[in-house]
């Protein structure tokens, strides 16, 4: 008895969460959040006078617009996100908190020619030097004194310089296409041996591996610096290490950790050395692994205290992979430390691995580990309290979750569940939050390709001034200039559509797979809950072994469904033993009911044909929960599988219930709702699959026969590959 309430929390605290996980997707909007009225004002900033007339809308919801004196209500929910707009300025978005009054303030619109105005007096490497000291604060006023330089660049020099910058400006803000753009327009110019090495490296982010070593290799090394030198050998030993190609990633590295001794470069001594250690622990050489990682600490207690702590938590994290906890724990607890003496003197972001909630969260971890559960409880609260503090959703989540798991092996049940639920309640929270973060980010990427755009336009137009100005005096070179100048353009803009054609064909294959991924893991939870009822009634009748049984029989769907539940398409003769395995269950459980067949014709190979996981299983359990089970004769349940061309098979799934009509006149309104979204999500995943697969299934729904109990039939159509 006690070995199967262990497992029935096993589910709930080990299966259920991948659930959780899982189903990070827009299902939530369709939960019921309480609106309410929120009150805000709409002013400008320089001039502090309110506007009326904006226009004020939730995204898919509500709209209304200010009154003249600026002010506005409109029923909205936490999490919303309002568009702001007015022909006077550029449109604002701001996120919902919570009903506290909301000022929103905005400046006029400066008109993009006249912009760089104030910053006329300003020489060309005034603008450049400018432009790189906001390089990492200010991406607008940075790309507009690029843009100032530009326009008073005199030679190809200059104009390499330009778009050298540029391309560093879109690494920092991970635009990398558009810094692969901008460092060959650098390199047509002026082809120099540092923007190549830029160049490779932006290649690299992007996982252009191929172009990458490419660029590294046309390289000519007698050209380069002592510092070029290491820079190129570590470039190479990066991408090497991308690609996982770990002994050819060690044989770069060691050459760059050659020259940077030789040339006494003491802290890409202490890179390299620790990219060694973390090269050979992917490959599996613990020992050298461990070495190296010895000999980087000792490096970098010679440099600064954050360079120091860092590598402190990275030789943790090999103590942890090693399943050395001790070690673990006690460099862990001297990096924290070391942490709040460097919080001291400047602020680290949660995104930073050199937080003390991510050590605690680490060293708790480690305790759970180790079978310490008290100390791991002690120490998992306090990275939830810091987390807590200062606003990091991921690091409470994943404590959360952890601190359920360790009052589950000690045998705290209630508070394990507890703890769940609070963390259930995070997930969702940071659901929301990286939501509005991906909208924002692809507002931000869009935002960066106009103003690209912009650029481009600029620097066209200007050498097209400058050409028509030159030509007055050559009139035989005029045609040529100006076709040779609408023709750069011309390529600059085709260049500049590529790449803003492949980002959207990314986000929409990226929201394709997001939005399969919650629809293929949505598994009803109607069997599940069910199931576990009928384990309970086995167990309360002291039917032990039934249970057991059954409890074996589910455990074994659950994991095949876990298995399968990353993947687009598993084999059918995977699928076929799920749908013998599920029809098993239903069977069991109602044998009174209906009796079942499942055939496969000795037409179809089977081996050849691939299937969407669990596509076949809603409606099995439409035909049990709401045909067969109402009938007042045992049914029968057939599912047939046979060929129907040499490309495509038939999966039959048919039975002789009460039908549709019937069926839906006995549910309950909640019952309705239920069935609707469980039918909706098939229909949703089918359409995604054959949108990215290109009609792979195809799906109809019939009444099986004309009698009384007319039955239900689906027919599935499956496309070889």
């Amino acid at each position: 008895m006690k070995l199967l309430i262990t497992f029935i929390m096993f589910l709930f605290v080990c299966v259920i969460p991948y659930r959780v996980f899982s189903q990070e997707t827009p299902t939530y909007n369709n939960q019921q959040t309480p609106s309410f009225i929120v009150r805000g004002s709409v002013y400008d900033a320089e001039f502090h006078r309110a506007i009326p007339n904006v226009n004020i809308e939730v995204s898919g919801g509500a709209y209304t617009t200010t009154n003249l004196s600026g002010d506005f209500r409109i029923q909205v929910k936490k999490g919303d996100e309002l568009v702001v707009k007015h022909k006077d300025f550029k449109t604002v978005y701001y996120t919902v908190k919570d009903n506290s009054r909301i000022k929103i303030e905005v400046r006029a619109n400066q008109d993009a020619s006249q912009a760089p105005k104030r910053n006329r007096g300003l020489s060309f490497q005034a603008a450049v030097d400018s432009s790189k000291y906001y390089l990492k604060t200010d991406i607008e006023k940075s790309l507009q004194f690029i843009t100032e330089g530009l326009s008073k660049s005199q030679s190809t020099k200059d104009k390499s310089e330009v778009y050298t910058v540029l391309g560093d400006i879109y690494v920092y803000w991970k635009q990398y296409d558009l810094a692969i753009s901008n460092y060959s327009i650098s390199l047509q110019n002026l082809p120099l041996a540092i923007v190549q090495l830029k160049l490779a490296k932006a290649y690299r982010y992007n996982k252009n591996y191929q172009e990458s070593l490419s660029i590294y290799k046309s390289i000519t090394e007698d050209e380069l610096s002592n510092r070029q030198h290491v820079f190129l050998h570590e470039g190479l030993g990066d991408t090497y290490y991308a690609m996982q190609d770990f002994q050819k990633a060690l044989k770069a590295y060691n050459v760059a950790l050659e020259k940077a001794v030789k040339h006494q470069m003491t802290p890409k001594k202490t890179d390299l050395t620790s990219k060694i250690a973390q090269t050979y622990s992917e490959s599996g050489s613990e020992k050298e692994a461990g070495d190296y990682f010895n000999n980087a600490m000792e490096l970098a207690l010679e440099e600064t205290e954050s360079r120091s702590v860092e590598e402190k938590v990275k030789v943790a994290d090999f103590k942890n992979r090693s399943q050395n906890f001790s070690d673990e724990i006690k460099l862990r607890k001297q990096a924290i430390q070391d942490i709040q003496g460097i919080e001291m003197d400047s602020a680290i972001g949660i995104e930073s691995a050199l937080t003390v909630q991510k050590q605690n969260y680490k060293i708790g971890n480690a305790y759970y580990l180790k079978k310490d559960y008290d100390s791991a409880k002690s120490y998992l609260e306090k990275s939830i309290n810091e987390a807590n503090a200062k606003n990091d959703l991921v690091v409470a989540k994943d404590a959360k979750r952890k601190l359920s798991e360790v009052y589950s092996s000690s045998g705290e049940y209630n508070k394990a569940l507890e703890t769940y639920k609070e963390y259930t309640d995070l997930v969702e929270t940071l659901y929301i939050k990286k939501e509005q973060e991906i909208i924002q980010a692809a507002r931000f990427s869009k935002e960066i390709a106009e103003k690209q755009n912009r650029i481009t336009s600029l620097e066209s137009e200007r050498q097209l001034s400058e050409s028509k100005y030159q030509l007055t005096s050559e009139r035989n070179k005029r045609q040529q200039l100006i076709i040779y100048s609408l023709i750069g353009g011309l390529l600059l803009l085709l260049i500049t559509a590529y790449f803003m054609y492949k980002y959207i064909k990314q986000q929409r294959l990226a929201n394709n797979l997001l939005a399969l991924k919650s629809l293929r893991s949505q598994m009803n939870p109607h069997f599940i809950f069910n199931a576990l009822n009928s384990v309970n009634s086995f167990i309360a009748s002291n039917d032990e072994r039934t249970a057991n049984r059954y409890l074996s029989d589910f455990s074994q769907l659950m994991r095949s469904v876990l298995e399968n539940s990353e993947a687009d398409f598993i084999p059918l003769e995977k699928e076929i033993a799920l749908l013998e395995l599920y029809t098993k269950l239903e069977h069991f459980r109602f044998q009174d009911k209906f009796d079942y067949e499942i055939s496969v014709s000795s037409e179809v190979v089977v081996s050849d044909f691939q299937i969407p996981p669990m596509l076949l299983q809603p409606y099995i359990e439409n035909a049990v929960w709401h045909g067969l089970r109402y009938k007042i004769t045992k049914g029968i349940l057939t599912i047939a599988i046979a060929k129907k061309s040499d490309t495509e098979i038939t999966i039959t799934i048919s039975d002789n219930g009460i039908g549709r009509e019937r069926s839906r006149a006995l549910k309950t309104d909640n019952q309705k709702k239920h069935s609707s979204q469980g039918m909706s999500n098939i229909k949703k995943r089918v359409t995604i699959l054959n949108e990215m697969y290109q009609d792979k299934v195809d799906v109809t729904i019939s009444d099986f026969q004309d009698s009384e109990d007319t039955g239900t039939q689906v027919l599935v159509t499956l496309k070889k590959d």
